[in-house]
């Protein structure tokens, strides 16, 4: 009974040690020692999160619990992958939002439009990140739903998860000024639908 209690006390005190891990030291304790049963501590970190970034492209429980799976599989695989140039946050949410990107086009009719035709709206403007943020919250929603799913993921990934512009670039392998373009760009977009949406309940 001593014996049984003890290796019971023994399996919490591992199991508190593993909690306190950074992200990064659990992804290193994988790939390095082999230690695969601690990808059950990434899982139980961003199970929900990933959910919950899921249903924000699907807008069906079922499908969005699926998408979950299918991402977190995807990660444990190709966790080799990460470099750690970025927090694994920040890999795992790119990881996730790409997914959710090819699902929409799957799943939906959608004209994508070349990104690369569209005006320069390099500089960053304070004013036009308060108004966007400022909007109401169901306006916001249904704006983000038309837009193009490139630019969700981008403005999610920026205001939701707050990755900074320096992971963007590493995570988009794009400069910084294009990474601004398009966060403008598709900040202008969520204003004009927001915009036309209130103007027709007014």
């Amino acid at each position: 009974m001593l014996y049984l209690a003890a290796k019971q006390q023994g399996i919490r005190e591992l199991k508190k040690r593993q909690l306190l891990l950074t992200d990064e030291e659990l992804v290193n304790a994988i790939l390095q020692e082999q230690r695969t049963e601690l990808f059950g501590v990434l899982y139980d970190r961003y199970a929900d999160k990933v959910y919950r970034k899921c249903i924000s492209f699907a807008r069906d429980r079922d499908a969005a619990q699926d998408m979950a799976q299918e991402v977190l599989l995807k990660v444990f695989t190709q966790l080799s992958k990460f470099k750690g140039s970025s927090r694994f946050s920040t890999w795992l949410y790119a990881v996730t939002y790409n997914y959710c990107v090819e699902y929409y086009r799957k799943h939906n009719r959608f004209t994508l439009e070349d990104i690369d035709e569209t005006p320069d709206l390099a500089e960053e403007d304070p004013a036009a990140e308060a108004e966007l943020l400022a909007v109401r919250v169901q306006s916001l929603r249904r704006a983000l739903d038309r837009i193009h799913p490139e630019d969700k993921a981008l403005l999610m990934m920026k205001y939701q998860d707050d990755v900074p512009i320096r992971e963007l670039m590493e995570q988009l392998q794009i400069s910084e000024s294009a990474v601004k373009m398009r966060l403008a760009r598709a900040r202008q977009r969520v204003k004009e639908l927001i915009d036309t949406t209130e103007l027709q309940h007014s």
